[in-house]
């Protein structure tokens, strides 16, 4: 439980500015979120996975997205920043009743050590490549705490063994604006354990083939594209892992390809064409041998994301 101190230290700005912080919200896919009922026995763990997977985008974010506009003899650039504290809420359902994981992360405009307030639009333009690289961790995680397989295709998650009639019984009403109840946790698991008794079976989404990266996929993102930049890769290559992939692995393929773009942060500077970019495509066999070796070390060593401390 956070006292209101807590969150008052992390919403910081300056006098200059109006934006006090950002409101990050990270939502497990539906049906990631439908296990906590389906099988409460992983709740934990599935629990434990989402923190990790918020705390491996969180990092990207600081290390990318993180600056502070700044002039220097004459020059304007971003500053490297970092945040001075973090605030994280992790919910388990939405206002409807249904089982919905996700996360509040609280962050102060004003990063640590600084004057100003952070770029807002390098922020957001990394926002995108956070969410992917969330997904794919959150992917990985619960591959390896729990006995069930997430995989993603074409963009939307599911679960292997895990029948549609689930998603139906629990839609989402991400577009209603309920009236708030707060649930308590014997509520919630009563409350789906009587909506279980309506489920009706669907069908099975079989699986696409098993393996760490998909080339056609990667490729496929940057179709029409004029130019691309670091964060297009990076959230092309997470969605390119259908099994889950461990971000840090994700940042050392990429920049083992494109050196170049190593110590790119905040906005970015240095466009790619579309034929730079499938330059990865062309080494994929390569790349995708590391990435394979990573996930077997993953399964013997956790994450260094866990260190980061979302209380």
């Amino acid at each position: 439980m956070h006292r209101e101190d807590d969150v008052g230290r992390v919403l910081q700005t300056s006098a200059r500015s109006g934006i006090t912080g950002y409101d990050l919200v990270f939502a497990a896919p539906r049906a990631v979120s439908i296990l906590l009922a389906v099988d409460p026995a992983a709740g934990p763990a599935l629990v434990a996975a989402q923190r990790a997977s918020v705390g491996a985008a969180l990092s990207y974010l600081e290390r990318r997205a993180l600056v502070v506009p700044t002039t220097r003899w004459g020059e304007r650039f971003g500053a490297p920043a970092s945040w001075s504290a973090v605030v994280s809420f992790t919910h388990g359902i939405n206002r409807a009743g249904e089982p919905h994981l996700h996360d509040h992360v609280l962050v102060g405009a004003r990063p640590d050590g600084h004057a100003g307030v952070l770029d807002g639009q390098a922020l957001r333009t990394h926002l995108p490549a956070a969410d992917a690289l969330y997904r794919a961790a959150l992917r990985e995680e619960v591959k390896l705490a729990t006995t069930w397989r997430v995989w993603s295709q074409r963009g939307h998650e599911h679960v292997s063994d895990l029948d549609e009639g689930y998603r139906a019984l629990w839609p989402g009403h991400e577009d209603e604006r309920l009236p708030k109840h707060h649930w308590t946790r014997s509520g919630a698991l009563g409350h789906w354990r009587d909506d279980l008794q309506r489920m009706t079976p669907i069908a099975l989404v079989s699986p696409p083939t098993e393996r760490d990266f998909d080339p056609h996929a990667y490729a496929a993102a940057f179709e029409g594209a004029l130019t691309i930049h670091r964060s297009d890769l990076v959230r092309a290559w997470a969605d390119a892992s259908p099994y889950g992939a461990r971000p840090d692995e994700i940042d050392e393929a990429i920049d083992r390809v494109h050196p170049m773009l190593r110590y790119e942060r905040g906005r970015p500077r240095r466009p790619l064409t579309v034929a730079e970019a499938r330059r990865t495509v062309g080494r994929g066999r390569e790349l995708e041998v590391d990435v394979a070796d990573g996930a077997q070390r993953a399964r013997t060593a956790r994450s260094s994301s866990r260190a980061l401390d979302l209380r």
